[in-house]
């Protein structure tokens, strides 16, 4: 019997289910919209620092530590020649010289010497590039270096090879003096000192910035230095550490080929010796135009 107006059981029983049904919907849609609404984006992909890819290679890769260790027993056993077979002239440019027609200063009457500058040659700055690679990137570098020659100078390293090289130099009776642009004298032995390669003594094994009166060049300090010792060898990451007349204004091509002038060149392996440094200074310059040669270009067939 069914009563006006109303419902059998069994039409009740099947519209209560789908007015439940619909309801338990209507709630799972809203629960997925209000999740998809309130979660964050997803973050935008950090784009690599263009400086990483320098560090990973000198600070890191087993090949950066190869080279270094090549420079040094080649360093070792060039001045342990010279030691045996003395020169007339040192590896010094002498004032007036050009790379064109180099001279070098006289080594009469005077003990060898090698002379080196300190950052990225003699040890690695591996606290302050971390923090330079990690830190904050509105901040200047001037305060940040100060900051860093202040320090403890504990965040060093020697490069691959130094200590026993330096030790080695020390040996043979020459003698090992630093010339380098840092400006604190205090700071510069702190760090040899940590890096286990002092001592250094300012104004007699250690020279920095200030002392030479010009800056960044340190043909002043060198010629110094060359007046007391015969400088039988020289080893820098820069080729300011050499002579000033390579930071002579020039674009890519005009300062590689002074390095390749052939009196010049000569003396790569045999009196001054690179290491490596991909991370900063004067090498890491030029577009793609200035990099490859026009005629020594190449793409796929049908590529441009």
């Amino acid at each position: 019997m069914m009563r006006r107006g109303g419902f059998s059981g069994r039409r009740w029983q099947a519209t209560l289910a789908a007015i439940l049904s619909l309801s338990a919907a209507l709630s799972l849609s809203g629960c997925v919209v209000a999740v998809g609404n309130t979660s964050p984006a997803s973050p935008s992909p950090v784009a690599p620092n263009p400086k990483l890819a320098g560090m990973q290679y000198l600070y890191g890769s087993a090949e950066a530590d190869a080279i270094s260790r090549q420079a040094w027993t080649a360093l070792v056993a060039y001045v342990g020649d010279r030691v045996k077979r003395p020169v007339a002239d040192s590896v010094v440019l002498a004032k007036g010289a050009t790379l064109e027609a180099p001279r070098f200063l006289s080594c009469a009457g005077k003990r060898p010497a090698a002379v080196f500058d300190v950052d990225e040659t003699v040890l690695l700055n591996l606290g302050f590039e971390q923090d330079d690679l990690t830190g904050r990137a509105d901040r200047a570098f001037p305060e940040r270096w100060r900051a860093w020659e202040a320090s403890d100078g504990q965040a060093v390293l020697p490069t691959p090879g130094a200590a026993a090289a330096l030790a080695d130099l020390r040996a043979m009776g020459v003698a090992v003096i630093f010339n380098t642009n840092r400006d604190s004298a205090d700071g510069a032995a702190r760090a040899l000192d940590a890096a286990g390669l002092g001592p250094a003594v300012h104004g007699d094994t250690l020279f920095v910035r200030p002392d030479g009166g010009t800056g960044d060049d340190k043909d002043t300090r060198r010629w110094r230095i060359a007046e007391r010792y015969c400088v039988v060898a020289m080893g820098g990451d820069q080729l300011g550490d050499f002579s000033g007349l390579f930071d002579r204004p020039g674009g890519v091509a005009e300062r590689r080929a002074r390095a390749d002038g052939p009196r010049i060149a000569a003396l790569w392996g045999r009196g001054w010796f690179v290491f490596p440094n991909p991370v900063y200074g004067k090498a890491l310059k030029g577009a793609v135009d200035d990099i490859f040669p026009a005629d020594r270009r190449w793409h796929p067939t049908g590529e441009q």
